[in-house]
């Protein structure tokens, strides 16, 4: 996909993302502490089934579950020789459960290492480690790159700038916010699509944290100094942990899809779920927002 073809995509209308990924690997008997990325590989047949509702629910863009496939983080489970074989094969079995009924997204997010001086890593070091990821992703047939869950600004223009030395990929980026619109390690929603858009972002945005109905004002707020399309990928509301550190969300199904409406009201023109959403979430979206 180019970015003109993305732009055109946009400009005709609202664009349905998919939902949660991890929260239903989970469900589907995947163990608290794995890396996700390997579970995946080895249970091909829940990530395609997932896939492949998400796609028949009515989803034009599906992240393949590449999400913390880089070098770093794969090391923390010693898999980082891994990383070509996990970023290609995760990606094919996307593109084999969509069939051709969606857009792909490589999906690449934060390394969880804050930049110097905040942190212990260069700008270099977290450089090389997106662009190679990046790259693998690109070769392998991805149609854009969505970078999600990220936690600052800063990161997330090391992502941009990977992207663009090794493709011409679209790059959707999001940004875990705070219910105010404040990113977890500082700046604010506004600050970043103003940044993030003027940096090459094709569409900016926030995903995670806390759920749709929190999130209006933020939304309205990120409308009002965007060039791009304004994604939102929000949870299933704020969820509750038991006594076996399972996450359970609150918001249904169809509060979660009227709490989605609300926000395309206020701006949002790329649109989602993220945890304790499932494809039931995004068919009830595509109905509520005039989709299916």
């Amino acid at each position: 996909m180019t970015k003109q073809e993305f732009q055109n995509m946009t400009q005709q209308g609202i664009v349905l993302l998919d939902g949660a990924t991890g929260s239903n690997l989970r469900k589907a008997g995947m163990p608290v502490g794995v890396c996700s990325e390997l579970w995946a590989l080895e249970h091909p047949g829940v990530v395609k089934e997932l896939q492949s509702a998400y796609a028949e629910a009515g989803s034009r863009i599906i992240y393949a579950p590449t999400f913390s496939a880089n070098r770093i983080s794969l090391s923390l489970h010693g898999l980082q020789d891994r990383l070509t074989e996990l970023n290609t094969k995760l990606l094919a079995i996307t593109k084999e459960a969509v069939g051709g009924r969606a857009y792909v997204a490589g999906d690449v997010t934060t390394t969880g290492k804050m930049l110097e001086p905040r942190g212990e890593i260069t700008y270099q070091e977290l450089y090389e480690v997106y662009k190679e990821q990046i790259h693998v992703l690109a070769e392998s047939g991805a149609d854009l790159i969505a970078a999600e869950t990220m936690l600052d600004v800063e990161e997330t223009l090391v992502v941009l700038d990977a992207a663009q030395a090794v493709c011409d990929l679209p790059v959707m980026c999001s940004l875990t916010l705070e219910a105010d619109g404040s990113a977890l390690y500082g700046g604010n929603a506004v600050e970043m699509v103003e940044t993030l858009q003027e940096m090459g972002a094709a569409a900016v945005g926030l995903n995670c944290s806390v759920g749709p109905d929190q999130l209006e004002a933020v939304v309205s707020s990120m409308k009002r100094v965007a060039k791009v399309p304004i994604l939102a990928k929000p949870n299933a509301g704020m969820p509750e942990i038991d006594e076996n550190g399972a996450a359970h969300y609150s918001m249904s199904a169809e509060h979660f899809a009227a709490s989605m409406k609300r926000l395309v009201e206020c701006g949002a023109q790329i649109v989602g779920g993220c945890c304790g959403t499932d494809p039931e979430y995004i068919r009830l979206m595509a109905k509520e927002l005039g989709l299916a």
